[in-house]
């Protein structure tokens, strides 16, 4: 028994050394976050992905959401599979300039269920950073599921320097409330909090062109001024994202769209941010 306890050790030992080696391809490593479902945080975080490699940046798009495995039908690559060179599995090239990995590429069909428990999840997170040859990276984005659990502690520990956390949220209470606690979070873990991104902010009437703030407004904005942390941007509720999201065609692409600004505008705040560090 003692002899297998060793061996354990050992054995995570090396796993650790392998995401060690695999991160330091990596430049900037960060987490996209959010202290509740619903909220839209998937989506942002690929297309903050997507926005990232259209500037000419080598970006790879981590989706550490065992249960919700998105990724792959928001970026239209369900149907994709990885290959593998020797020991390492090959990420999805979604462009050039954009590489994915996904649970939801390994499942027999896209309704199957991942029935795991905290360590099975971790060592999937594991495999992910270290098994996956993301090559040379300028970001690694990391869509993490929502809550404050096994996963994103999983990452925030595997990765001894992560550059930091996005946290996405709605303005309305409920969001807010859980989106501080993403924050505090962060805070004990020691990772930087880039900053919040308060999404679904205000829909404008495409008849009469008033806005409507249907899940009020400002209070992403009101929660960072008060946690001391940068307010990264609003973006906007267009119908359209959900039809390009359902499309699997990142909303980034779309031209004279105030999201697409919204989103360039966040682009450019978080490279300041993290590049500036």
């Amino acid at each position: 028994m003692a002899e297998e306890r060793e061996e354990g050790r050992r054995s995570m030992a090396e796993q650790e050394r392998a995401v060690q080696a695999m991160m330091e391809k990596v430049k900037h490593k960060v987490m996209v976050m959010s202290g509740k479902g619903g909220v839209g945080k998937t989506t942002v975080a690929a297309n903050l992905a997507f926005a990232l490699g259209m500037q000419g940046l080598d970006v790879g798009l981590m989706d550490a959401d065992i249960h919700g495995p998105d990724i792959p039908k928001i970026l239209g690559i369900e149907d994709k599979r990885p290959g593998a060179s020797g020991n390492k599995i090959l990420p999805i090239f979604v462009t050039p300039r954009l590489k994915a990995m996904s649970i939801g590429f390994l499942l027999p069909d896209r309704d199957s269920a991942i029935i795991w428990r905290g360590p099975m999840k971790m060592n999937a997170i594991r495999q992910f950073l270290s098994d996956v040859d993301w090559g040379e990276l300028d970001y690694l984005v990391i869509d993490l599921p929502p809550g404050t659990g096994d996963e994103p502690l999983s990452v925030a520990q595997l990765i001894k320097n992560v550059d930091g956390a996005i946290i996405v949220t709605t303005p309305q209470d409920l969001a807010l409330l859980d989106s501080r606690k993403a924050v505090n979070f962060s805070r004990v873990l020691k990772v930087p909090v880039i900053g919040i991104i308060e999404n679904m902010s205000g829909f404008v009437c495409p008849y009469c062109g008033k806005e409507i703030n249907i899940f009020k407004y400002g209070g992403g904005e009101r929660s960072a001024r008060e946690l001391g942390v940068t307010f990264l941007g609003r973006v906007p509720i267009d119908p359209g994202m959900v039809i390009a999201a359902d499309n699997g065609t990142p909303f980034v692409l779309q031209k004279d769209s105030k999201v697409r600004e919204a989103f360039e505008h966040i682009v450019e705040k978080v490279r300041e941010i993290v590049e500036k560090k």
